[in-house]
């Protein structure tokens, strides 16, 4: 029987936390008193995540399922093995790392059974560093503003999307994507909550600046060409600044004749161009890159094996060597 709802947890390297994880999830899961199902995925984590999950897959062999990679793709290509794993109405996206409760999904539930097919949240009071929490909030307002996907919390994970969303999603083959921008395009009725924030239960935070900042790259060239436009136009803002600078320079040697200080001026000038254009062309690159990937046609991520009921008791007890030998390969 297919169950209402699927929690898609992503894991990498969170062993500390794995038991606090379980705790609490599953009682709050069996309050709403609905069918439901938890689907772990382990991102080539390398400490003792897998193990730990592979236990509590035997103990709650009924409600839970483990989808091991055979490296590290990445928490959105985690996510999306989820749901093509995923047999719910209702999917549930959450961390590991217990900043997002697990008491909140009930409420997440509430709003999707409203009408709703995709229900965001908003951290309340974030436990973030102030750095991160101030750059997570300009960067919003500048994808905002570029892509035209309203999305208050983007780096919140707990969220909640309907069937008929996730099977769109599930259509596409997009080698870099982020997940809640790429479902919020299908949904039909979104909508978005305030949920509670509270501290990593252990562990820290696997984004580091770099993954945020490429992160927020494949987020706006994944969704918006203005980057691309704003720099043509950009472009044929300068050579008309440039063209007005010649005949007055030119006309300045003339009535004036030839002034040696100017030479620092057109250093200056001829550097800040070098740069715009420099960055311009690392912005197509990112574009090109994208293509370069998707064109490619590789696999983008690839499943060693699925822990699931049905599964013999010899099979799910097998050393992880054994076990590996069966191979699926994602789209």
């Amino acid at each position: 029987m297919k169950p209402e709802l699927s929690i898609i947890i992503p894991i990498y390297n969170e062993q500390d936390g794995l038991a606090s994880l379980f705790a609490r999830l599953y009682p709050a899961l069996d309050a709403l008193q609905t069918s439901y199902e938890i689907i772990f995925i382990n991102d080539g984590s390398r400490d003792n995540s897998v193990p730990i999950l592979a236990e509590q897959f035997r103990q709650r062999p009924d409600v839970t399922r483990v989808i091991l990679f055979n490296g590290n793709y990445g928490q959105h290509m985690a996510i999306l093995a989820g749901f093509e794993a995923s047999r719910g109405q209702i999917m549930i996206t959450l961390d590991a790392d217990l900043q997002n409760p697990p008491e909140e999904i009930g409420n997440l539930v509430a709003k999707m059974r409203e009408g709703y097919d995709y229900v965001g949240s908003i951290r309340r009071k974030r436990q973030d560093s102030a750095w991160r929490t101030l750059a997570s909030k300009m960067m919003n307002r500048l994808r905002e503003k570029i892509t035209n996907i309203k999305i208050t919390d983007q780096g919140n994970m707990l969220r909640a999307y309907g069937r008929n969303v996730i099977d769109l999603v599930n259509q596409c083959a997009e080698v870099n994507t982020f997940v809640p921008a790429l479902a919020y395009t299908f949904a039909r009725k979104p909508t978005e909550i305030i949920v509670e924030h509270e501290e990593r239960a252990a562990g820290e935070s696997k984004y580091s600046l770099y993954s945020l900042i490429r992160l927020n790259f494949d987020l706006v060239t994944g969704f918006s060409l203005i980057p691309l436009q704003i720099f043509s136009m950009l472009g044929m803002a300068l050579s008309l600044g440039s063209a007005l600078l010649v005949v007055f320079l030119l006309v300045r040697r003339f009535l004036l004749g030839a002034e040696a200080e100017g030479v620092f001026t057109l250093f200056a000038i001829a550097f800040f161009f070098m740069g715009v254009i420099l960055f311009g062309i690392g912005l197509v690159g990112e574009y090109v890159g994208r293509i370069f990937q998707q064109v490619r046609a590789r696999p983008r991520y690839v499943v060693q094996t699925i822990l699931q009921d049905g599964m013999t008791q010899a099979e799910a007890e097998a050393p992880s060597y054994v076990r590996l030998e069966k191979r699926q390969v994602g789209r």
